[in-house]
């Protein structure tokens, strides 16, 4: 997987000036905008096409496949020159990449993945993030009754996650070491479903649960409050995208990782790749770190992935650091917390 960052020199030759941009429009589909995550993500998008002298409109499909159609429509009757989409139905949107297709509307698939050669997937190396996730949960807990609470079945990042967290966990399952004594998708990645699911487990199992793998912050919260509702809070749980709220339970001791994916770096990479289509000079293998990849359906497509980095108790100040969160915002409610909470 190549590195987000891209030399000025590079940039030269994929994008054209900033003063041919200015007259393009960029339209943003949101799948669920309530999510925290995407507030950051929407900041970096703006900023790069700002940057790029590009305006930015954008909807919000509210967790429903059929709203963003109709958004995607809209944003199409407004005179968009490219579209980034953040899928809430994978096979659902497809239509509308057709549509843009008609129009000759560049879009880029935001994140999680449209099988449509048509569409530039932009994301992170989600098996590898499935593969951190139950990495930093196994070390804390190499035997025992696991759960696995997945992202949404409209997802096919649910997938992705899932097969990168069972390659770690395999062997030990093999061993008899772990067995999985519930596993469940969690409706529209919603924290309340999850952790409705989490309850059944727990109730079916008589509580005798050692560890959590969970797909990313929201569902790590829901199961983090049913564990807490019967006093087992501090249980392995893992999660990803470095919500606020999620390195507060890290630095607090009730999640355990969370893998984080700097959105301002993919927001801006999309930004720029969406202007870079929009001009019409670049095809999608000009654009620099695009490779070809084959999807789960077998479609060839290009794309471009960028690299995690799990969070955990011991290297929290990579968050601090970087200006993801304050320091204050971090260790709030700590006390005698790992660093930079001690």
């Amino acid at each position: 997987m190549r590195n987000l960052f891209i030399p000025a020199a590079a940039l030269a030759t994929v994008f054209t000036t900033t003063a041919l941009a200015q007259d393009l429009t960029v339209g943003v589909s949101w799948s669920n905008f309530q999510e925290e995550r995407w507030k950051t993500d929407e900041a970096a998008i703006i900023a790069a096409l700002e940057a790029n002298g590009a305006t930015y409109i954008s909807a919000d499909a509210q967790s429903s496949s059929a709203k963003q159609l109709a958004d995607i429509e809209a944003l199409m009757s407004q005179g968009v020159d490219a579209l980034i989409v953040l899928a809430q139905d994978n096979q659902a949107i497809i239509p509308a990449v057709q549509a843009a297709a008609d129009e000759g509307i560049p879009v880029v698939a935001y994140d999680r993945l449209i099988e449509d050669p048509r569409a530039f997937y932009l994301t992170f190396d989600n098996v590898e993030v499935g593969r951190m996730q139950a990495r930093a949960v196994f070390e804390k807990a190499p035997k025992g009754n696991y759960v696995m609470i997945k992202g949404s079945p409209t997802d096919p990042n649910a997938d992705f996650l899932r097969g990168g967290q069972q390659e770690v966990l395999q062997a030990a399952i093999d061993a008899g070491d772990i067995t999985i004594v519930g596993e469940a998708y969690t409706d529209a990645w919603l924290p309340a479903n999850a952790q409705r699911n989490m309850e059944q487990i727990l109730t079916a199992n008589d509580n005798n649960v050692d560890a959590v793998v969970a797909s990313n912050d929201g569902t790590a919260g829901g199961a983090v409050a049913a564990l807490t509702a019967q006093g087992m809070e501090g249980l392995p749980v893992s999660g990803q995208d470095g919500d606020h709220a999620a390195l507060n339970r890290i630095a607090k001791g009730t999640q355990t990782v969370s893998v984080w994916k700097d959105s301002r770096d993919l927001g801006k990479a999309a930004a720029e790749i969406a202007v870079g289509l929009a001009q019409g000079g670049n095809e999608m293998a000009e654009i620099d770190g695009a490779a070809e990849w084959t999807s789960p359906s077998g479609i060839s497509m290009m794309a471009r992935f960028l690299e995690p980095v799990p969070i955990t108790a011991d290297n929290l100040t990579v968050v601090t650091d970087a200006g993801w969160i304050s320091v204050e915002a971090l260790c709030q409610g700590v006390e005698n917390g790992p660093a930079p909470c001690n």
